[in-house]
């Protein structure tokens, strides 16, 4: 079937990608606009693959004429929550002389991530640049002549409330399927409504479909075999929709044909009324959210005399169990003519130097064996430039004609005012697209089905053989794809793990896409605390980021102080502050990430694994810390709570931190400390003696009974607590 997906959800502006599902590269497609608001002009243009940009709020309804029928998707644009701002970077605080200065780009989340597209202009004493963007902290990297060694963060705030969240569920009572939507308020926003959308792709009548205020009612008689209901909260700004899928076995449809509970209870079936399951695709794997996670740079983790293969690593498979780990990503293993494995020649054979695809199969094995999931990182935003694709497009070879994306030739081709900050003459007419600085590795074109269905024969390949999916450079690839992606995976495996590289995060990849994101705000922020710029409790307002930001109740978080794209938390924080840092990635929600020889004090991005020459109490640490956490489901599943805490021999010391995890059932304290030196802590509540980390006695001579507890703290300590 060559239907496009579920509803689409955007903002006046926002460009809509729309492109039919398994695609046949020689079928033939065409779109177009069968209904749109009264004043709407927008329209999508010839092809396959169109971009609806919606200019004003309300309902687009489009048909897709496939070879295998017509099919509809619907388009619910609100209104444009973007403001102009201005980045202005004053020349003084830009790493060149003036005088040396010759171009400034901006590059970053809100524009095209490639540089020299956004020429920032000299304004008297700074260079600026103007953006329309939401409501939220925003960052950017002004480049000073197309150089990343010369390269200065600008930031930029937007007032306004933050985007509301809504999650579903569903039951059967009675006769009647009752879909329920939590709408929760943006901080600062006001109370939302609930939009309930049915799915295009399902035989559910909207006649049959009652909605009153946040829910949803249909007769059990009137269910198809499967329908989806999407719901959106809506104020000031939409939330990311939410998702709940009703199956019905066949045969079934027949109000007459449900099960009689009391037939059941003899069978000792379930005395539900009916056989309608529900589903919440948007949940993540269960394992996951409970999973500690373990990244290695693949070529740099057997060590200095040994290069590392499939079965080297394999050998090393006791040391992961030893760390109690669940999850294992792996660089890409796939061809490639670098280290790192991201600029990708072949996508359907592992690398020569590691090994086989039957030993990369014998080393999945024995880590399933030992109760590790494997994550493979796919890496399908771009290609090297020396894959064969790239050259014979390059070349001008017909039928690679539109495989990569294109640099416009005319300016005025892009969403960009050619009169304002936009300059391409440094690619060149027609040059390959690519993002930063990054020549070697061209854009793929996913306006081309040809490539969707090359990239989706890439997913197909590898994903029998793995138990997830790293999505290199997802916020490069439509989420169009994505979904497809998902549900393709999905399909033929529900535990399957997907994880988005999205930096900053977005939690519009969380909408039928991905279960998990880089949690890039505590990332920040522990960067920021370890380095002394900002105060411990900076913890408190990463959290609150996630709501602020959207992210629906169901999304897991990847927590991590390091990985291969940034420098060692040790290298720029010092050994004092990392194991603070480590601990909070482990005692706060979402999934822990250890970046391999994080816990052996490797100090170099990218260095060698350290086997002989390690920090072995960092190892322990971190040893305890995810053990810690198996043990005690609280630190997986509890809410987060601030606690009261102070340094009575430290007044206003900023280097400590404490909160409290509970679940109803258990309740722990955790109390952190970033600083140099041991401090004692006074906790404002009552809590065991015993540090649960290192089973030893922590409390201070000054313990006080009753709702104060004073510790002693060299890094980090768990306390029981009374719930």
């Amino acid at each position: 079937m060559h239907e496009p997906g579920p509803p689409r959800f955007a903002h006046v502006g926002e460009s809509v990608e729309l492109a039919p599902r398994r695609p046949d590269a020689d079928g033939r497609f065409s779109w177009r606009v069968r209904d749109r608001p009264d004043d709407s002009d927008a329209g999508v243009g010839d092809g396959a693959v169109v971009h609806l940009e919606p200019d004003v709020p309300g309902v687009y309804a489009l048909e897709l004429d496939a070879p295998d029928g017509t099919h509809r998707q619907t388009v619910r644009a609100f209104p444009d929550p973007r403001q102009a701002v201005e980045f202005r970077a004053p020349i003084a605080d830009l790493p060149l002389p003036a005088e040396d200065i010759e171009t400034v780009s901006l590059t970053g989340p809100f524009n095209e991530y490639t540089l020299g597209r956004d020429r920032m202009v000299r304004d008297g004493d700074s260079y600026v640049a103007e953006f329309e963007l939401p409501p939220g902290d925003h960052e950017g990297i002004c480049v000073v002549n197309d150089d990343f060694e010369h390269s200065h963060t600008v930031e930029v705030s937007v007032p306004g409330p933050g985007r509301p969240r809504v999650h579903l569920d569903a039951n059967v009572e009675g006769e009647m399927l009752v879909v329920t939507a939590n709408a929760e308020a943006a901080p600062d926003g006001s109370d939302p409504e609930v939009e309930f959308w049915l799915d295009d792709r399902d035989d559910l009548a909207e006649s049959a479909a009652t909605r009153d205020g946040s829910e949803l009612r249909v007769p059990v008689a009137d269910l198809p075999e499967r329908a989806r209901v999407h719901a959106v909260a809506v104020a000031e700004r939409h939330s990311v929709a939410d998702t709940v899928v009703v199956e019905r076995p066949d045969g079934a449809e027949a109000a007459g044909e449900t099960e009689d509970p009391a037939d059941a209870a003899e069978t000792g079936d379930s005395a539900h009324p009916t056989d309608v399951t529900v589903s919440r695709p948007n949940d993540p794997p269960e394992w996951a959210r409970h999973a500690t996670v373990y990244q290695i740079f693949v070529r740099r983790f057997t060590g200095e005399t040994v290069e590392t293969t499939f079965e080297e690593i394999e050998r090393r498979v006791a040391y992961l169990e030893s760390l109690d780990v669940d999850c294992l990503w792996l660089t890409p293993v796939v061809e490639s003519p670098t280290d790192h494995g991201y600029h990708v020649t072949d996508y359907f054979d592992t690398a020569t130097d590691l090994g086989t695809r039957e030993e990369f199969e014998s080393l999945v094995e024995r880590l399933r064996e030992a109760g590790i999931r494997v994550v493979f990182d796919l890496v399908v935003n771009h290609t090297s430039r020396d894959h064969p694709a790239f050259q014979m497009h390059s070349a001008g070879v017909p039928e690679y004609a539109d495989h990569y994306e294109r640099v416009p030739a005319d300016p005025a081709e892009t969403d960009r005012d050619a009169t304002d900050t936009l300059d391409v003459d440094w690619a060149g007419e027609g040059a390959p697209a690519y993002y930063f600085n990054w020549t070697r590795i061209p854009n793929l074109n996913y306006d081309s089905l040809a490539v969707r269905s090359w990239m989706l024969d890439v997913v197909d390949e590898w994903a029998p053989l793995v138990d997830g999916f790293r999505a290199d450079v997802a916020w490069g690839v439509s989420h169009g794809f994505w979904k497809e992606v998902r549900d393709r995976v999905k399909s033929e495996d529900s535990e399957f793990f997907l994880l988005d590289e999205t930096i900053p995060r977005d939690p519009q990849f969380h909408e039928n896409e991905f279960d998990a994101h880089y949690d890039t705000a505590l990332y920040g922020a522990l960067r920021d605390i370890g380095g002394g710029e900002a105060s411990a409790d900076a913890l408190f307002d990463a959290l609150e980021a996630n709501r602020r930001e959207g992210f629906p109740e169901s999304s897991l978080l990847l927590r991590y102080v390091e990985n291969h794209d940034e420098t060692r938390y040790l290298d720029e924080c010092g050994r004092a502050a990392l194991p603070a840092a480590a601990a909070a990635t482990f005692t706060l929600p979402g999934a822990p990430m250890i970046y391999y020889g994080q816990e052996r004090g490797v100090a170099e991005q990218r260095g060698e694994m350290k086997w002989y020459d390690g920090d072995s109490a960092l190892t322990e640490f971190h040893r305890r810390l995810s053990r810690l956490r198996g043990e005690r489901s609280v630190l997986r599943t509890g809410d987060v709570e601030r606690v009261e805490w102070e340094c009575p021999d430290r007044p206003g010391d900023d280097r400590t931190v404490a909160y409290a995890r509970d679940d109803g059932e258990s309740r722990v304290v955790v109390v952190l400390n970033f600083g140099e030196e041991p401090r004692e802590v006074a906790v404002g509540e009552a809590a065991g003696e015993t540090d649960l980390l290192t089973e030893s006695v922590v409390v201070g001579d000054g313990v006080e009974t009753g709702d104060r507890t004073t510790v002693e703290v060299a890094d980090a300590v768990v306390l029981e607590s009374e719930v």
